[in-house]
């Protein structure tokens, strides 16, 4: 055999391969295919004599990975994923491609989903998948070719453009305000604080902003700004929330702003892309469209 042929092995005893590895079961492997234990089994002899080495310890009553095996298995299910991916891309899109998008909950649903059918409008032959991510990620073995991120421009081996900077403020129910007296900054930092899991040095920033000393003490912690949303308008406290997420609660009255000055935060929203996924030309037409949206559009600039 050459090296070559000895570098490539068959498709199906990788995928055979593949599904021990993640069901850790060679009679639960070949279920899943639809083949024999026998079969399955085969399969995986030929893989560990093409090789030379042992993928599996096996005993009477279990299968597990050997160390070899758990290095290989984490290579074959991204390269499986790949082919996968290339697979579906060729079969739903013959002229364009597949951007594989990573998006923030509260952000992608709020500011960039409404904005889509417009995208898939002028750009037919691209289909977007969606997947959410909150904070950094490997883009490769994710399989992903762009992320919206907030953050700072400082992503590794990525290009970084900005898309929105933010501004915060403290907002109420209208009933919560109507029931207590809120006049000025330094009124707030008597009342419970709803904090957000992902800004955890906000509120004290914010009030640094206002000229005073942050309240210390426990308050509610919400992973996303949806939920904290949802508890302010219930009257559970103050929320510090980005006007760009919550213009819709502003402009129908579910929240009032509390008193204090809006604050810029030090970190903004951007469109990551990796390096090698520069020349993607799903990647670059979403860009274009992207970019410019944000230029024409007076309502985000605003923000």
């Amino acid at each position: 055999m050459s090296v070559q042929r000895r570098l490539l092995p068959n498709i199906s005893a990788l995928a055979a391969f593949e599904a021990v590895a993640r069901l850790g079961s060679f009679t639960a492997a070949a279920q899943e295919l639809d083949l024999t234990q026998g079969a399955v089994s085969r399969q995986i002899s030929a893989l560990e004599d093409q090789f030379g080495r042992r993928l599996f310890e096996r005993d009477s009553r279990n299968v597990r990975l050997s160390t070899a095996g758990e290095i290989y298995a984490e290579a074959v299910r991204s390269a499986l994923g790949q082919l996968r991916d290339a697979a579906l891309g060729l079969m739903s899109n013959q002229h364009g491609g597949i951007l594989n998008l990573a998006i923030l909950p509260t952000f992608g649903t709020r500011w960039l989903m409404p904005m889509i059918p417009d995208f898939v409008e002028n750009n037919p032959d691209i289909t977007i998948n969606f997947v959410t991510r909150v904070g950094r990620f490997d883009f490769a073995r994710e399989r992903l070719d762009a992320a919206i991120h907030y953050g700072l421009p400082d992503w590794p081996e990525a290009d970084s453009t900005l898309l929105v900077r933010e501004t915060v403020a403290p907002v109420v129910s209208p009933a919560f305000l109507a029931d207590r007296a809120i006049a000025t900054p330094a009124d707030i930092g008597r009342l419970p604080l709803l904090h957000m899991a992902t800004r955890p040095g906000a509120w004290t920033e914010w009030f640094e902003h206002q000229g005073l000393s942050a309240p210390t003490g426990p308050g509610m912690q919400f992973e996303q700004f949806g939920t904290a949303a949802q508890a302010c308008m219930a009257g559970l406290g103050v929320a510090l929330l980005p006007l760009l997420l919550i213009a819709g609660e502003l402009q129908r009255g579910q929240l009032v702003p509390a008193p204090g000055q809006p604050m810029q935060s030090r970190s903004a929203y951007y469109l990551v892309v990796p390096h090698d996924k520069r020349g993607h030309p799903p990647v670059a037409s979403f860009r274009d469209w992207l970019l410019g949206h944000v230029e024409k559009d007076p309502a985000v600039l605003a923000w």
